[in-house]
């Protein structure tokens, strides 16, 4: 595993630098936060979808290919530094490759080739605390909960509430925009109600403008268990690269992009694609 994660991050800077916005906050396909928001009561609606093969999960010993649809997302600019963030989806289904024994195995109540369940919810606030200027970057923070909507009884979820801070760094470099999130997550034992572990979450994107309204957009993402010996099940180190394009025609944009996982508990490879709108909604005084 630590061969794979070296060889990705030796290749990461050159790769992104390649595909390397103009545009002030970056969201699909990224998962990297950019530490500018939408604007005073301004509405982002995105909804898409990502499929993952030879996805792993370590708590119910599930492996197979996992198609998440719709994932659909909501952005309030509550003023012109704060916004409101719900992120969530339908549906994942999991076609089953193949079981081991693992600690909750034995709750998953699928007996097919195939396990379903709803997707977490993510509830979060993101504020910029300082703009961006000539010689200095724009810094924000973000404030996350994810709730636990999906059962270990599908074998897809923990039933756990992690929560997440983020300091969150942006500069964009004449059509170059770089972005770096770095932050902490609390997340919960699913083995036992009286255990957590914390984990450092960063993320890294470059996203550059090729044309008017096209972008080429690249990133890694993820987290790194700080725990010593044998982490919680579940709240293992993970990482995910991102390499794909997005076209904005008005208030709308479509993104896609190539998806390649760093550990053997993220998806070897696969794919998203969605679509963004954004609009106006209502006067903040």
């Amino acid at each position: 595993m630590i061969p794979r994660i070296l060889s990705i991050a030796l290749l990461l800077p050159a790769a992104v630098v390649a595909v390397a916005t103009t545009a002030a906050a970056q969201q699909r396909p990224l998962v990297t936060e950019d530490p500018e928001t939408i604007g005073a009561g301004r509405v982002l609606l995105e909804a898409g979808f990502d499929f993952g093969r030879d996805q792993f999960f370590p708590a119910s010993g599930l492996k197979g290919n996992l198609l998440r649809l719709p994932l659909i997302g909501v952005s309030v600019g509550l003023s012109s530094i704060a916004e409101l963030q719900i992120d969530g989806g339908v549906r994942s289904q999991l076609s089953i490759a193949s079981r081991t024994s693992a600690p909750l195995s034995r709750m998953i109540t699928a007996t097919g080739d195939s396990t379903g369940d709803v997707e977490d919810i993510v509830v979060a606030t993101k504020i910029r605390v300082a703009g961006e200027s000539a010689g200095r970057p724009a810094v924000g923070v973000r404030f996350a909960t994810r709730l636990p909507n999906a059962g270990n009884e599908s074998g897809l979820g923990l039933d756990t509430t992690d929560f997440f801070a983020s300091v969150l760094i942006g500069k964009t470099i004449q059509s170059v925009r770089v972005v770096g999130n770095v932050g902490v997550g609390i997340l919960g034992d699913p083995t036992r109600g009286d255990n957590q572990s914390d984990v450092l979450t960063y993320g890294a994107s470059v996203a550059r403008a090729v044309a008017t309204g096209v972008e080429i957009v690249g990133e890694l993402n993820g987290r790194f268990n700080m725990q010593s010996g044998t982490p919680p099940v579940g709240t293992e180190s993970k990482g995910v690269m991102r390499f794909g394009a997005r076209v904005t025609r008005g208030a709308g944009r479509i993104d896609g992009a190539l998806l390649i996982g760093t550990t053997t508990r993220d998806p070897s490879f696969g794919f998203a694609g969605g679509f963004t709108y954004v609009f106006n909604a209502f006067h903040v005084p």
